[in-house]
């Protein structure tokens, strides 16, 4: 078991590549691994972080729910004299949680994303909200959302101390506002006017404007704030109050822009809560500082859910046609994604170039998925190949993996165990990722072996020693695997990318062993040479 507590520099404890070690120029060398699963995290932190450390996940997301800290939730009744920018204004078992989370983590070393989200409390939501309800992510307040941002700054600034407490929480220094806006189960209504009107934008962008508010007020204004969280796909009809919206759509009304990417102007503009005018325009930016000023822009680029197709193709709208439809954002179409952010921030004067944070992914396997389409095996070797074209771009600074465990009636089964414990085939597929782009060559060329030991980040500030991966080789389809090359681990991150001469056709793997002397290993990859 890793330890706990060790935090120095890992520059410190690694040994400089030898030649070997061959990373692309345009890589993304300290993609930060993220991690969520709340289930388990809210169930029991204290383990859960420990597998995750263990795993070596170095930032966990978190949803921090507006309904479950505010007083009075289920009730549409705002409670009285409540001041909701007070963090001791809310009942103290509702932070309960979030402190313990906070100070566990904090004790691992590992870094949290705290994703403030709905649902709201009913007493928070706008009017006109249809039958079925009740809904807590219809039209919540902006104002009462400022509010309980300000109070989360001010509890995690890492300088209050609740009622009876010994010493201070610890800092909270990662944030991102609201999950999958353009997607009305979370916020809605996302259409209106037979779906041309996108209003989940014009929700978002005043929620945006209340937490960045909130936030900046209690010293966050040097805090990681991602913005978006936009899930990547949507329709075009029917949208209404909870369908979705697709995200470069919702980007563009987001931003007040047209499909040809020109300012709104008229009842357009008016319908989105956008400048109606050029001098309107010329203060959009002043006006939005959450827009402009964010870290980054968080998106969630799964693959079609259910109908699971290799990394690199993109998902398509209309299955007579094998392209990307021009509104997606899943994995394949991010540059897609990055330069259309670009393109907005342009229309307004500013220079912002967002790096993009991939903070939710996953494949859903069959077992225990039976709606998933692709095995454990294929669904192992898809997390790998994400992982390396998440790699080889600069400007996607993190991969991530939703869910730990998988829930005991099998649905989005994309953990990494089943609801039994036992691990699936994805555990050591994402503990150690082994990804060759190419896997046959003639004898005596090289072929590139990617992977990471991911564990050996908190290694090598737990144990002081330098880090190495073992590349092993079976020749042909039988007998011992053995070291065929050992490659120094002097990324922050545990990645490596080596070019390898193989001796000839077999079975490539890698091992790495933990301080305490268990060795554990990747998933094989078949190699053939001519």
């Amino acid at each position: 078991m890793l330890k706990t507590k060790r935090l120095i520099p890992i520059a410190a404890l690694l040994t400089v590549a030898g030649g070997i070690h061959a990373p692309l120029a345009a890589a993304s060398g300290n993609q930060e691994a993220v991690f969520q699963d709340d289930v388990q995290l809210k169930s029991n932190p204290v383990g859960t972080l420990a597998t995750l450390r263990t795993l070596g996940v170095t930032r966990v997301r978190v949803f921090v729910t507006w309904s479950s800290i505010a007083p009075g939730s289920g009730s549409r009744r705002r409670p009285r004299g409540f001041n909701a920018a007070n963090p001791a204004a809310y009942p103290a078992r509702n932070w309960a949680i979030y402190d313990r989370i906070v100070q566990d983590a904090a004790a691992d070393g590992i870094g949290l994303d705290f994703t403030l989200t709905g649902p709201a409390p009913l007493w928070a939501t706008g009017p006109g909200m249809p039958p079925g309800g009740p809904y807590g992510q219809w039209k919540p307040s902006a104002s009462e959302f400022k509010g309980f941002a300000h109070a989360m700054g001010t509890r995690y600034s890492g300088r209050y101390r609740p009622a009876r407490a010994s010493q201070p929480l610890p800092r909270v220094n990662f944030w991102a506002i609201w999950n999958e806006p353009n997607y009305g189960i979370d916020l809605a209504p996302q259409a209106t006017n037979n779906d041309t009107i996108e209003v989940g934008a014009v929700e978002y962008r005043s929620l945006l404007n209340a937490a960045w508010s909130g936030l900046q007020a209690t010293g966050h204004g040097r805090d990681t704030i991602l913005i978006g969280e936009t899930a990547p796909r949507g329709a075009d009809h029917p949208i209404g109050n909870f369908n979705g919206v697709k995200p470069l759509r919702f980007l563009r009304a987001l931003y007040c822009v047209d499909s040809s990417y020109r300012q709104l102007r008229g009842l357009a503009a008016a319908d989105r809560g956008c400048p109606t005018s050029a001098a309107g325009s010329r203060r959009f930016r002043a006006a939005n500082p959450a827009l402009f000023q964010a870290t980054a822009f968080a998106d969630h680029p799964y693959t079609k859910q259910g109908a699971e197709v290799a990394p690199n193709v993109p998902t398509t709208s209309d299955p007579r046609r094998f392209r990307s439809d021009p509104d997606y954002a899943d994995l394949p179409v991010v540059p897609r994604l990055e330069g259309v952010l670009d393109r907005l921030q342009r229309i307004y004067g500013s220079r912002t170039r967002f790096s993009v944070w991939n903070t939710e992914y996953g494949y859903r396997a069959r077992p225990p998925d039976d709606h998933a389409n692709i095995s454990q095996a294929t669904a192992s070797y898809y997390l790998n190949w994400a992982e390396y074209l998440s790699w080889r771009q600069s400007r996607l600074v993190s991969y991530s993996q939703y869910l730990l465990v998988d829930a005991p009636s099998g649905f989005f089964a994309s953990g990494l165990e089943l609801a039994s414990g036992a691990h699936t085939a994805m555990f050591d597929a994402y503990r150690m990722p082994l990804y060759l782009p190419v896997t046959s060559t003639r004898r005596g060329r090289r072929l590139e072996v990617w992977g990471c030991a991911r564990p050996a980040h908190f290694a090598a500030l737990d144990s002081h020693a330098a880090q190495r991966v073992s590349i092993l080789f079976q020749a042909g389809s039988r007998g011992a695997f053995r070291t065929l090359a050992t490659v120094p681990i002097t990324n922050v991150r545990g990645y490596f990318d080596a070019r390898v001469t193989f001796p000839g056709s077999g079975t490539v793997k890698l091992g790495w062993t933990y301080p305490g002397g268990q060795t554990v290993f990747s998933r094989t990859v078949n190699v053939t040479i001519r």
